[in-house]
């Protein structure tokens, strides 16, 4: 079992039913996915960049990810149909923890001028949204080896029902947010 989950179950659940007065132990909201995407609009141009995304994306996931394809024709993009044009990984269990503690502690912290996260990412239903600009800041992402700097999108999907049952979970887990 990983730490963080370890954690969830000894510290955090426990905390969350004091705070909202649960009665039972699964009303406490627990995150269920976790949904990393890279979005590679030179990769319809360019496959080796599109491969070196997929490469990277499978180091930091550690899961190989799948290619997402154009739902639709865009002719002002130069894009059609079907055309690959990302990468995107769904994390869920050991994994999904792993890689949360590996970005709460690891990665954030190497942000240049990190200041926290915004805590205003959430849609409403409790589900956090968190855009990173560069991929280097994972540490199996060796530098010297990188094509492109790309960005990519993490989602964390959480079973709580408001924004601030989720941002409470996501706070007693280590993820640093920025002081409002």
């Amino acid at each position: 079992m990983s730490r963080l989950k370890q954690k969830y179950m000894e510290e955090i659940r426990p905390a969350l039913m004091e705070r909202f007065n649960y009665k039972n132990v699964n009303q406490a909201p627990r995150i269920v996915k976790v949904v990393i995407n890279m979005g590679v609009g030179e990769g319809k141009d360019n496959p080796k960049i599109l491969e070196s995304a997929v490469n990277d994306l499978a180091a930091i996931a550690g899961q190989k990810p799948v290619i997402t394809k154009a739902r639709k024709s865009v002719a002002s993009f130069k894009l059609r149909e079907g055309m690959s044009i990302g990468c995107k990984v769904t994390l869920r269990g050991e994994r999904m923890y792993h890689f949360l503690d590996k970005l709460f502690n690891v990665a954030l912290p190497r942000v240049r001028d990190f200041r926290g996260i915004s805590p205003r990412s959430f849609d409403g239903r409790g589900n956090f949204t968190l855009g990173i600009r560069e991929q280097v800041i994972f540490p199996e992402i060796d530098y010297s080896k990188v094509e492109k700097i790309l960005g990519m999108d993490i989602v964390i999907v959480t079973t709580a029902g408001t924004d601030e049952e989720a941002r409470e979970l996501l706070a007693l887990m280590g993820m640093p947010f920025r002081a409002a």
